[in-house]
């Protein structure tokens, strides 16, 4: 068995008090492994005075393309943790679900609106401290980053950590979480230096590959890191302080939603594919559509929906019409995610053909992999980062080579030429997904790491950070919150 540590030094619970020891020591059982699959679904629950408020940093929120991340949160509100969202832009609810639109939860945006609001929240930090300021100015602000886009994004949300900061003391914070470890991670770290709060991140993919300027400075000031895979782990490890590399834990993300049947795998020609994604760099399809006209030139009956939008939609549908697939290859473009169900149901396959850049940019484990798979859709995907621990090659689909359009065209032929060995990978891989992806085990996860880590942050510090309050916030600065009450 795999286990990834999920408590630093774990504490006996009699080192805790009453109904938050009665979490963690059932942590102590359950938490250690990577897909949280023995976890118990039974654990007792703290009242809801004992769970910290935690704070949830992103970019917006929610976001059509992050059900993962909207389910996250809706599901530890579920439980009874306290969150509370905070976004560096402003709304952003195109192709969002109905459920999405509907979120009732604390948001608090910024955005080009809130430019006032940070400029002012700045001075009021310049004024109370100048040297820490410019301590953080010349740590964080002038550092270089990896293109353009990302040093706007991460100017931008440096300077947004100032109002975050006072927002998060207006709102009784005790652990800052920014589910990606770029700029919404340097908007938390700059908040929690700031205020004394602790901060931590998760690591997925395209916002660690390649690294930005920061990812070591905030990796050795973050009170843990969180990564959706075990690919990361060692990765994101190497920019921990020696010492504490313990700090990285793996935890699964959970299945975004419940199946509404399953795929038929009825593999009659013309065969089926599907393949789903943002149009980017990291996902590969130019060399699905190599594949598909080399099948073409075969003679195998096949048909290629594309569902998905972004920057390489004209270079796609270009190549498309340049190989004269324009008949068998379908472009709907973006589809809502509760939508998805339906072409997973009436389509033979999912391809996923993601490959690295290369700076280093690439998936991690993408989302509709674990969702095909849990409609029992057979998978044909590439070997990069995380997706070898779902799709065990000839176990629970096919893998190939990255960038080797022939090899995913050979796969393809194998699927449909074999029907009941396509159905059989399918039927094992969503027995794994629903495993490893299991909602209750893996929220029961992240909910006791959140809980252990900031109980024991809280405990051990007893509150004193610096020059700061008995509650561990300086007292200047809940004087600049009282402004946002």
């Amino acid at each position: 068995m795999r286990h990834v540590r999920i408590f630093g030094q774990m504490e006996p619970p009699s080192a805790v008090p009453g109904q938050v020891a009665r979490l963690l020591f059932a942590a102590e059982k359950t938490m250690t492994h990577i897909d949280g699959a023995e976890a118990e679904q039974s654990a007792s629950q703290p009242k809801m005075d004992a769970l910290p408020v935690v704070a949830y940093v992103l970019l917006w929120f929610p976001l059509s393309s992050e059900t993962f991340i909207f389910r996250e949160v809706v599901q530890l509100m579920a439980r009874g943790l306290p969150v509370r969202a905070y976004t560096m832009y402003g709304k952003s609810l195109s192709g969002c679900s109905e459920e999405m639109r509907k979120f009732t939860g604390p948001v608090e945006r910024m955005g080009v609106g809130g430019t006032v609001r940070i400029l002012r929240a700045f001075i009021r930090a310049l004024s109370r401290n100048p040297l820490k300021v410019w301590g953080l100015m010349r740590k964080g602000f002038f550092h270089r980053m990896r293109n353009m886009e990302s040093l706007g994004e991460n100017l931008w949300c440096f300077m947004a950590g100032f109002l975050l900061a006072e927002l998060c003391v207006r709102d009784g914070v005790k652990l800052i979480h920014s589910p990606w470890a770029n700029g919404p991670a340097t908007a938390s770290w700059v908040a929690s230096r700031l205020t004394g709060i602790p901060f931590a991140f998760t690591g997925r993919a395209g916002d660690i590959y390649p690294e930005d300027g920061l990812l070591r400075e905030k990796s050795a000031d973050a009170l843990f890191i969180r990564t959706n895979n075990h690919a990361n782990v060692s990765w994101l490890r190497k920019f921990c302080p020696a010492g504490q590399e313990y700090k990285v834990h793996a935890i699964y993300n959970s299945l975004t939603f419940t199946p509404k049947g399953q795929c038929a795998v009825s593999m009659r020609p013309p065969y089926r594919l599907l393949a789903v994604g943002r149009f980017a760099r990291t996902k590969g399809f130019p060399d699905l559509l190599s594949a598909m006209a080399r099948l073409q030139r075969e003679n195998v009956p096949v048909s290629l929906t594309l569902v998905g939008n972004g920057r390489w939609r004209l270079k796609l549908m270009g190549m498309r019409d340049r190989l004269g697939l324009k008949n068998i290859v379908h472009m709907p473009g973006f589809i809502p995610h509760d939508q998805i169900c339906g072409y997973m149901l009436d389509h033979d396959m999912l391809i996923m053909p993601s490959v690295v850049h290369s700076n280093g940019d690439r998936d991690g484990i993408p989302n509709v992999i674990m969702e095909a798979l849990s409609h029992r859709m057979p998978v044909i995907a590439t070997d990069v980062c995380g997706i070898s621990e779902v799709i065990i090659n000839g176990e629970t689909g096919l893998l190939t080579p990255q960038r080797n359009p022939r090899a995913l065209a050979d796969a393809v032929r194998h699927m449909v030429e074999d029907r009941e060995h396509a159905s059989r990978m399918a039927e094992a891989g969503r027995a794994r997904v629903e495993k490893m992806f299991d909602r209750e085990n893996n929220i029961t996860a992240l909910l006791r790491l959140y809980v252990g880590e900031s109980h024991r942050y809280w405990s051990h510090s007893g509150g004193q950070t610096g020059s700061t309050a008995g509650d561990g916030i300086p007292a200047a600065m809940k004087a600049g919150a009282a402004g946002h009450a």
